[in-house]
Formats: C-alpha cells, structure tokens, sequence
C-alpha cells in the first residue's frame, strides 16, 4: 500500500505510555487497539505527541517496533532531529523497525538563517533517506517555520510524500495546499483546523485529539463538508481542543486517555508534569461532552 493512501484520512499521533518511568508497552497495544476500533487510517508514534525528546534513540527503536508489530494500519515514524545525519540515522532506524515512512522537522536550537538553509537540510536528508518522508511544521517548537516556497521547492523532490502543518496559521497551510503537486498530501496538524482545512482541500489530519476521541475525528474527516462536520468540529473537537490547550498536549491527552480508561497512567517523563486535578477534571468533561456528540 502507497503511503499516500493512508494519508488521505485521519493518522494518530500517539503518546508513549510510561510505567514507573519506563515505556508500557501492553498500554501501548491497548491504545492500539482502541485508535484502531476507531477508525484510524495509519498511526504517528514517537512525535511531539510521543515525547520524542524524551527517548533516547534506542527507545524511540522500539516504540516504532512495538507499534509496527501490533498495528494494522501504515505507520509512520517520528525521525526528529537537528543535523543532517541525526536525522538520516533516525529514519534508518524507523526502516529498520519496519516503518512505512518518516516525519522530519527543520533543525531546532540552531535554525536556519535563511530559508535557502532549510531547503539545503531537507534536501541533504531526502538524497540519503530509507524511507518515504513527511515534512513536520511545527514552529512553536523549532523556533521556525518551513516557509511555504521550502515546501514547494522540496515537494517536488522524490521520496516527499507530504507535510503535517501543526502551525495552527490556516493561511500558511492553504498557500502550501496551493503550491504543492496533487499528489503531495497537505495533513493538517491543529485540531481545532481540522474540518475547516478539509472543507478547504487538505487530505487528511494528524491529530493528538485522535487519541482519545477517534471515530470523531474520522467522521469529521468522512463528514467534513456538510453540517455533521461543522457540528462534530464545533461541539466535539473545539471543545476539547480548547481544554487540552492549557496544557502541554502530552499530558492533557493522556489525562484524557486516562480518563476513558485506556491508558492506566497519565504519566510523563520530565521536563513534562502530569496536569493537575482541576485540568484533568475539565479534561474530563471535555471528553465526555466530545463522545455525547459523537454519539448523535
């Protein structure tokens, strides 16, 4: 199956449940599970979602396997990193996991001082890649965005199957959507832009919020054109989008898991801190509130 299949709907990016500080995996096949019920089209481990930074490569190795081992859907593998050749040997290690592709971001801590920058590092990394890759924009944690002509000159690059805009800037996405080949797929990443960037031509979703509510978000993508959609994005994931925002979305989504009963812990690793019983509580009703109307 082409990547580019599974994109055209919604991916989870998901958490990497923690037991006593080391990874639970059996939580993780529970969460699976539960994303897979709901109607996920591929899974997204070890991203922002995933606390990437928290795991050391060997880690990040084996909740690929994990995942490749127990899902049923393509996976794609979190592959960030600062340097060329960090980012190169990640996605290795996602091939060799068994992974079906791989997500990069542009170099963080030390960005680029021109947009020419990006374009070199992309293009350094795609001439030695393993697996198809997925651009990842997330400026609120590199410290810069992907500038929308980088995309379109690396989009025409082989082995680029497309970007996952969590920008939450839904002029950015749609001058990317714009600029990009038609088999590129445009993802859109800021929950609370999901049917609105549907309804505009985005392929599909990568959405932390799949996690805890995901036949929603697949029927949001399925109904995003007509007033179910409106509904589901305004009642469900709006909602519980604006809840989780208080607070990082790796906790707020395993609180929220935790509260469904999927995961047994709401446990992070640090500099992350578990949110607190008020936001947990909120969490909580926001969740509730989301699967009423999911129900309807």
């Amino acid at each position: 199956m082409d990547v580019r299949d599974a994109l055209r709907g919604i991916t989870c990016p998901l958490v990497t449940p923690f037991d006593d500080g080391s990874i639970d995996e059996s939580a993780l096949a529970d969460l699976l599970e539960h994303v897979q019920a709901g109607g996920i089209d591929a899974v997204f481990p070890c991203g922002t979602t995933g606390e990437f930074p928290s795991l050391t490569a060997a880690e990040q190795q084996r909740v690929v396997e994990a995942t490749v081992e127990r899902a049923d859907v393509p996976v794609v593998a979190g592959a960030a990193a600062t340097s060329v050749d960090e980012t190169v040997g990640a996605i290795d290690r996602a091939a060799d996991a068994g992974a079906d592709a791989a997500a990069i971001v542009a170099p963080y801590f030390t960005t680029a001082n021109a947009p020419a920058g990006d374009r070199r590092f992309f293009e350094a990394v795609l001439d030695d890649a393993s697996l198809p890759v997925i651009l990842y924009n997330i400026p609120q944690c590199t410290g810069q965005r992907i500038e929308p002509e980088t995309v379109a000159a690396v989009a025409e690059r082989d082995g680029v199957v497309g970007i996952k805009d969590s920008s939450g800037d839904l002029e950015y996405f749609l001058s990317v959507l714009r600029n990009t080949p038609d088999d590129f797929r445009c993802l859109q990443g800021y929950d609370a832009l999901l049917v609105p960037a549907l309804r505009m031509g985005a392929d599909g979703g990568i959405n932390a919020l799949s996690n805890v509510v995901p036949s929603v978000l697949r029927e949001a993508f399925e109904r995003a054109t007509d007033d179910r959609g409106r509904e589901l994005q305004s009642d469900a994931i709006a909602p519980l989008f604006e809840a989780c925002t208080t607070h990082d979305f790796a906790p707020a989504t395993k609180a929220a898991l935790a509260h469904r009963g999927v995961v047994p812990s709401d446990e992070v690793r640090p500099p992350l801190v578990p949110v607190d019983d008020a936001g947990a509580e909120a969490i909580g009703d926001a969740v509730d509130g989301a699967l009423e109307v999911g129900e309807q």
